[in-house]
């Protein structure tokens, strides 16, 4: 297979790495998604890698409780810390050389992140998985993810969920959800679809950088997406 991308940034919810737990790592998962990694860099594409963190803390849902929003955003890009230390573990394991970069220093765990430093690791085939968010409180991984490919001139970002791409309504409720093949991003913000937040489909359709959506369970999607195949939703003009 061939692609037509040389750069792209993959972002992952913290829930997909729950797998069928309530709370927390499976390790059955971080090994799965290592693996669909691998493929993506065998195509011969530089990776970047964004990481919710919705299975251990989320910021807004501790704030929505009375917590200090500052505080609670600053405990959630912590906590990407530790999926994305546990995702580099699990693809090193796999053999994908990785380095964990953090908008938070802390030396002893990860390298701070530094743009050009990551650029370097990319091209040296490096896969980069960008923590803490952007280090700022107030902003989604979502947006991290389109703020860090914008950084690095990544062709594309591939947001992998548990469902097959942007449908008019959520389809694990209504089984009559029609789905969308292709999206405007200006659509997207009109129709309020969950794709991201606005904040991060603004600054992607303003940077003229597509999104694709598509179903992070099923083997060999984000590979084969990749190369061209029809998977998912495209957000682009």
């Amino acid at each position: 297979m061939s692609t037509q991308y040389k750069r792209v940034v993959l972002k992952l919810s913290g829930e997909a790495l729950m797998g069928d737990n309530d709370f927390g790592i499976s390790t059955d998962v971080l090994n799965y998604v290592a693996g669909e990694v691998k493929k993506v860099v065998e195509l011969g594409l530089e990776v970047g890698l964004v990481i919710g963190a919705g299975n251990i803390f989320r910021g807004v849902a501790g704030a929505s409780k009375g917590m200090d929003r500052t505080t609670a955003d600053n405990m959630g890009m912590l906590a990407t810390v530790i999926n994305s230390l546990a995702m580099q573990d699990a693809m090193e394991r796999h053999n994908i050389v990785t380095r964990v970069m953090s908008a938070f220093p802390m030396p002893s765990v990860c390298e701070p992140y530094i743009r050009r430093r990551a650029i370097r690791h990319l091209e040296k085939g490096r896969v980069v998985i960008f923590a803490a968010g952007i280090g700022t409180p107030y902003f989604t991984t979502d947006t991290a993810a389109v703020i860090r490919a914008l950084e690095i001139e990544a062709d594309l970002i591939c947001k992998a969920t548990r469902v097959d791409g942007v449908y008019d309504k959520d389809p694990l409720t209504n089984p009559d959800a029609v789905k969308y093949e292709t999206l405007a991003f200006n659509d997207v913000l009109k129709k309020s679809l969950k794709v991201m937040d606005a904040a991060a489909i603004s600054l992607a359709r303003d940077n003229n950088t597509p999104i694709i959506v598509l179903n992070l369970k099923i083997p060999d999607n984000i590979s084969k997406a990749l190369c061209g195949e029809p998977i998912g939703t495209k957000v682009q003009h």
